[in-house]
């Protein structure tokens, strides 16, 4: 199957991606979010030229022509771009099989658990803790995430003694049948950051996500074999060979790649398999509700080594006004603290015709 024309629709904060194959079948991704304007223009200008009217059955195999090609440029915007044409193709997949990506993947439809993740910084303790209550009472959420230190803060706290409150309203508010997970933004030095975790596991925490900045991960290793509790981290990073040196070291002890950060779902299967290969658990970030969390929904309901639940956003238009109005219908319903993934083909969603009449649009088509 070969690519005639690339179609993008973008705002500053999202982009969407549709791909359209010579007999005129489509299918629709999504460059990764925030200067998703500046994602596009590098998506037509350094990986259309690429795959347009290239055979696209080894995908993995043109991708890495994309990398190879553009091999002046192995940062995060060219991974970004990228994720946007790998995951218009899944979905092409998907229709043309009559299938939802999950089923290409291995896996099958169905019910998914969730954890509610919090992105505020700017909030305290008790309102923190109330809002998460009313999710636990009403939507049936049995994990939170909430936030520590300040985020790359270099130990700073948003405010002091922000961390050390959070630690212990958390667990004293929502009770001991609930998982607690905490992020710290790449906030800590290494031996504030274990001083953090041991409060963690004191109060029952089970994740601790990027202690120390990501990319010392030196510093996260000496973290994860300091303590007790999983010490997470991943998120960040768009270069393989870094993932293998991560897994490889056991800097982490369960992995978080972004989808779109990373390039799209055939650059994230590979680092499920070398996770896979160490007996690592995967627990991908996706901390907003534009198509990330969908296409992570069906990633997690096929690989074999997924970890305990579904990262889900649970800030709305107050937080995250660009959020709006991106789908007819959204594909993301909680019910008793789950998602599910649907057997609609492809990744079973549609954007919506006004948000796409608004967006900027620009297209490359195969000469």
């Amino acid at each position: 199957m070969k690519i005639r024309c690339i179609e993008t629709f973008c705002t500053p904060f999202v982009g969407f991606v549709r791909v359209t194959a010579q007999d005129g079948a489509q299918g629709w991704g999504q460059v990764s979010t925030y200067h998703s304007d500046i994602t596009a223009q590098v998506l037509h200008r350094q990986v259309a030229p690429w795959v347009l009217g290239q055979d696209t059955s080894d995908l993995d195999d043109l991708l890495d022509i994309v990398t190879e090609r553009e091999h002046k440029f192995p940062g995060s915007y060219l991974r970004r771009a990228m994720a946007g044409f790998d995951t218009a193709i899944w979905d092409l997949r998907g229709k043309l099989a009559g299938k939802p990506v999950v089923e290409l993947l291995g896996g099958t439809p169905g019910p998914l658990r969730a954890y509610a993740s919090s992105m505020k910084r700017d909030i305290t303790a008790a309102d923190e803790a109330a809002r998460l209550k009313h999710l636990r009472d009403t939507q049936g959420f049995d994990a939170f995430k909430v936030r520590a230190g300040a985020e790359v803060g270099r130990n700073r706290d948003e405010w002091p003694g922000r961390t050390e409150e959070i630690i212990s309203t958390m667990r004293r508010e929502l009770g001991g049948n609930v998982d607690l997970l905490i992020d710290a933004n790449s906030c800590y030095s290494p031996n504030r950051a274990i001083e953090v975790g041991h409060m963690l596991q004191d109060n029952g925490f089970c994740h601790y996500e990027e202690p120390c900045p990501y990319w010392e991960l030196e510093q996260t290793k000496q973290v994860t074999d300091a303590l007790e509790i999983d010490v997470t981290g991943g998120e960040q990073d768009c270069d393989l060979p870094t993932w293998k040196r991560m897994i490889d070291m056991r800097a982490v002890d369960i992995v978080q790649p972004d989808i779109l950060y990373l390039g799209g779902i055939a650059r994230t299967l590979r680092v499920v398999r070398m996770a896979q290969e160490a007996g690592l658990p995967v627990t991908p970030h996706c901390a907003n509700l534009s198509l990330v969390t969908l296409f992570t929904m069906h990633l997690l309901r096929a690989i074999p080594n997924a970890g305990k639940y579904l990262e889900f956003s649970i800030e709305g238009a107050d937080y995250y006004p660009w959020q709006e109005g991106l789908f007819v219908e959204s594909p993301y319903t909680i019910e008793n603290g789950q998602v599910c993934v649907t057997d609609a083909p492809g990744w079973g969603v549609r954007i919506a015709p006004e948000w796409l009449a608004k967006s900027d649009y620009r297209v490359s088509e195969a000469e």
